[in-house]
């Protein structure tokens, strides 16, 4: 299998499992559309990283009372809130982004921001740092996730606390390789966002998050049906199961 090729990224050695592993959600459907869902991710026990609130491709047009209810209880159980912000792949004005980002702030006092659709080639680096930088200035030390779904050029590692460095199919994610320059980095700067994963493969899954060095993961039984729905937007159907997983870890 080409995940296991070469040096375990992160890892203390082979055949290890020590990485942290914890959970990152990508966007659940807004709150009136999944109570459950939400409800589900304020319980305590769910080694959640973050959450992402999407609540209209972003903050929306106006305040949303159910969306700050919702945040407001993850942010009461510990739960760190993302804003997400397209970059539309760089091409989203910087203005808009920033404005985007007020928003989340204003109106749902977000903990930090999702880069969603972010570039990863060089020639757009100093547009994100422009952009990463002045998010930093909006509020104290926010957490800051870049999501590129690939690996970027190495310089981004430099800008955010964390990369999406996978998002996508399992049929890909199964035959996927690691960067070798991430080795460079703690398994706790990169994400893996996968969907489609049967649970049949969870055990799979896990190794291969936790062999690419990958410390926040998102598997999902969901399907994106050729590109025709958002499979992020609900729960996984084993997620009692994902969630005992990583709390209990996965022997090689």
């Amino acid at each position: 299998m080409s995940y296991l090729t070469g040096t375990p990224t992160g890892l203390a050695g082979a055949g290890t499992t020590d990485v942290r592993t914890g959970i990152g959600v990508p966007g659940i459907a807004h709150p009136l559309l999944a109570p459950a869902e939400w409800g589900d991710l304020a319980r305590p026990g769910p080694p959640l990283h973050w959450v992402v609130l999407d609540v209209a491709g972003g903050p929306g047009a106006r305040p949303d009372p159910h969306c700050l209810a919702a945040a407001g209880r993850l942010r009461n159980a510990g739960v760190r809130v993302l804003g997400r912000v397209d970059t539309a792949h760089g091409f989203r004005a910087f203005a808009e982004r920033i404005a985007d980002a007020r928003r989340y702030l204003d109106w749902y006092q977000v903990d930090g921001f999702l880069l969603d659709r972010c570039p990863s080639d060089r020639a757009t680096l100093p547009e994100i740092r422009r952009t990463v930088t002045t998010l930093r200035t909006l509020r104290d030390t926010p957490h800051i996730v870049l999501g590129h779904g690939v690996h970027p050029h190495p310089g981004y590692a430099e800008l955010a606390d964390q990369l999406v460095t996978f998002s996508g199919a399992w049929s890909d994610y199964r035959w996927s390789q690691v960067a070798e320059w991430t080795a460079d980095h703690p398994p706790e700067r990169f994400c893996h966002l996968v969907h489609g994963v049967p649970r049949s493969h969870l055990d799979e899954a896990l190794r291969i998050a936790r062999w690419q060095g990958a410390g926040t993961i998102w598997f999902t039984d969901r399907h994106d049906q050729g590109g025709r729905c958002d499979p992020w937007e609900t729960m996984p159907g084993y997620w009692d199961d994902l969630v005992s997983r990583i709390g209990t870890g996965v022997s090689e």
